[in-house]
Formats: structure tokens, sequence, C-alpha cells
């Protein structure tokens, strides 16, 4: 499938799921704004300046500056998306960190050429990133960690060598990815141990090496990732050979949406095609010399704030290895085609997968691996048939060469994206009302 033009992809977004900013109450009435450069002449003396509800607002220009939010319930805003650029020439780490700030909104404006992240969340209840546009910088394009109660929202991203847009270590995390493209990273959206009212909806996913991949791992907090919900997204094209991309997006090339040891996701009416591997997998993720061990299933209630307080595990008692499975996830109406591998697709080694409660229904494809695994594992009742027959060949997976990755300093600029409406006029709207209610049953398989 090649490139949508960007009225296509004005008409699919807007027929799908459409979050406006601006449109609901604003924040305290009593605020100020305070402009960027009229009154100061940096983002950071701005941002330094104003009081918790205030709107920094930036006019067009090249900021090589980079930004750190600290004071809550601020809203950043640039002038035009497209024109309000802050670069970090590369040598700066991120482009906006707002650190331990709740309720910190942050609208329309670009992060180019950072080492590290374009947009960057961590420790906050309370977030948002609307009209956001990230690229060239060097570890994930727009990034919320040990962060609850989000949303990003009309925000595109590209050239990441990990994710264009990811949410990791919170559990419920309460938030909402919608109307954002991804696209030329090493992973479209990653999760790595987030899930729990977290959605992933009306969005386009392409020329990533992969494309959506919630995942696993006692690397960081609040394992394992689980309950994430992925409707109504355009996922395309996921086996782009020259991306920048970290290990992981190596290894994991040619897939479109690939649950990596997640539990209890939803993967429903998607339209996934042309990837050289699987449309939709549920794989197994290895990690070696693991900080813990996998908890047990009467444990995947407990709440990141509970589980932050456990004790730190001998590291004499730990394996060598794990392996996280995925479990308890549903893979329904999707339509996925021209997968080279298999559209739909389960496999782990070392475990009967029939026990492992995944299942699928009511998708449009051609291929399975195993063969019938919808017969094998469906949604409704007990399933039936040979699981030896056509299995995922994962141990391959481990051994194939990939094209190396590409240097995230080279990757192209995008087109221009649109801009939020009214940014000179609105006021501020701080990320207090987030995350917004979805109406999931509304979501229909986007055209292509």
């Amino acid at each position: 499938m090649g490139r949508i033009p960007l009225p296509l992809i004005a008409g699919l977004l807007a027929g799908a799921l459409i979050i406006a900013c601006g449109d609901d109450e604003p924040g305290d009435a009593g605020f100020e704004t305070l402009a960027v450069p009229d009154d100061y002449a940096t983002v950071q003396e701005a941002v330094d300046a104003a009081q918790a509800g205030d709107l920094v607002l930036i006019s067009p220009g090249v900021y090589n500056e980079a930004v750190t939010i600290t004071t809550d319930n601020l809203t950043l805003r640039g002038l035009d998306r497209n024109e309000v650029i802050l670069d970090g020439e590369f040598t700066r780490e991120n482009g906006v960190k707002v650190l331990e700030a709740d309720g910190v909104a942050v609208e329309n404006l670009t992060a180019r050429n950072y080492t590290v992240n374009g947009f960057f969340w961590s420790g906050v209840t309370g977030y948002r990133g609307s009209y956001l546009t990230a690229y060239r910088n060097g570890d994930y394009g727009i990034y919320a960690f040990d962060s609850v109660k989000g949303q990003f929202d009309h925000s595109y991203a590209s050239g990441s060598p990990d994710a264009g847009f990811y949410i990791g270590q919170c559990y419920p995390c309460d938030a909402v990815i919608t109307d954002v493209i991804s696209e030329r990273n090493g992973l479209g959206y990653s999760g790595t141990n987030s899930g729990g009212n977290l959605l992933i909806v009306s969005s386009i996913f392409r020329l990533n090496r992969v494309g959506i991949t919630p995942n696993s791992g006692a690397y960081e907090l609040c394992y394992p990732e689980r309950e994430t919900t992925i409707v109504g997204n355009l996922v395309y094209s996921n086996s782009q050979p020259d991306t920048p991309a970290i290990d992981d997006a190596l290894l994991a090339m040619g897939n479109g949406i690939l649950v990596a040891g997640g539990v209890g996701n939803i993967v429903e009416r998607n339209r996934v095609s042309d990837h050289d591997k699987t449309g939709i997998g549920l794989v197994p993720a290895p990690e070696e010399s693991p900080a813990d061990t996998v908890p047990p299933d009467d444990e995947l209630k407990r709440s990141c704030a509970e589980a932050r307080n456990d004790p730190t595990p001998d590291p004499a008692s730990l394996p060598d290895s794990v392996l996280w499975q995925p479990k308890a996830n549903r893979v329904v109406g999707n339509v996925v085609e021209d997968s080279r591998v298999a559209d739909l697709a389960l496999g782990s080694v070392g475990v009967d997968l029939a026990s492992l409660g995944n299942c699928f229904a009511d998708n449009q494809f051609a291929t399975t691996a195993p063969n019938a695994l919808e017969t094998l594992a469906p949604c409704d009742g007990p399933g039936s048939g040979d699981w030896d027959d056509g299995p995922l060949d994962l141990p391959s997976w481990l051994t194939e060469q990939h094209p190396p990755s590409a240097d995230y300093k080279t990757s192209p600029e995008p087109e221009s994206q649109p801009n939020m409406p009214d940014a000179a006029t609105a006021p501020p709207r701080p990320a207090t009302d987030v995350p917004p209610a979805v109406d999931l049953a509304a979501i229909t398989v986007p055209d292509r």
C-alpha cells in the first residue's frame, strides 16, 4: 500500500473519533498569557515565570533550547505548529520535559533534532499533547512514563529509533492516544508494562519497522503489560528497512500489531495490511538477566502504586532469563491482509498454546499460524484442531538478518501538519479533564 495523501488522512480521522482541543471549559479565568519572544526572550524564561493555570504562547521561530516544566497546570502552545520549532541541534536531550508537574498541556508546536525525546512527561497525574510534531529525535518522539490520566491527540511522530509514541510503566494508565500518525520510526507505538483503561484508537501507524507493540519486561516497574485496547487503527507497511531502530525493532521487524508478552489486551476492528511477518501476532517477550520473575495471575489486578512498594528481589534468587507469555488477549473483527508469514498468528516456546487463553474471532484474513487459528482458539466455546499444524516459527526470528539502523539524524523532514484551531485566541486548557470518554462501540474498521 502506498502513502496516503493528507486530504484522505484528514477524511479518515474526521470520520473516526475526533477529540477537539479548546472546546471544553477553560481553566482558571484569572490566567495570564506570557508571550515568547515579545515578553520573554526564550521559552524557558516564560515557563519559569508562569504560574499554575497560565498560558505560554510562542510566536513562530526556531528556538534552540531544551524546555523543562515543573509548574502544575501550565499550557504551553505555539501559534503555528509547523513554524514554532524547538530545535535541539543534536546536542540537547529533550525538547519539552514535564517533570512531576501535574496537568501540563503542550500544544501546536514541533520538536526536532533532540538526542533523547521530543516531548516527555514523567511522574505526573494529568498530561496532554495535542497537535504536536516530533521528528528526528534520538530515542522517543512523544513519550509519557510513570504517568497517568493522559491524552495524545492530533499529533505526528517520525524518525525515532525507539517509538514514535510511548506510554509506559503505569497501571491503570487511564490514557488515550487518538488521531495520531506515526511513521518511519523503529516502533510506531510501544508500551512497556502499561495498560488499564489505555486506549489506542483511530490512528495511523505506517512505514515503521513495527507498527504497534505493547510489551512486558521487568526492566521497568508495573509488569506485565496488560489491558490495552487497540481499536479502529490503520496499520500498514511496517517493514520499513531504512528507519532508525533499536535492537527490539530490528528483531521484531515486519509485524503490524505485535503483542509481546502482554496480557488481556483487546485488538478489534483495525485494518492491517502489507507486512513481511504477521499482521496481528501474539508472541512471548524473552528477557535476559531479569530484575524479577513473572508475577502470578492473581496479582495482575494490582495497581502500579501497589507494585512499586514491593521489595527488590535478591539477584541471586533470579533465573538467567524469563519468558513473558501472551495470555488472555482478544483479537476480534479485524481486517488483515497481505502478510507474508501469517495474517493472524500465535506462537511461543515451551508452553501449551491452548493454555494461554488467547482468542480470535470474526476477523477477515487469508492465513494464520498455526493453521485454522480461529477454530483452535475461538472466543466463544472450546477450540478444536491441531496446534502443531503450521506453527509460527519464532526461533527463526532470532537468527534473521535485517537492514541495520539508519542514523536518526538523517530522517526526512515531514510534510506540514494541521494546526490547532484558534491557537491565538483559545484560553488555556490544562490537562485536568483527561482522559476523554471514548465511545468504542462507534468506531468501525477504517477504510483503506
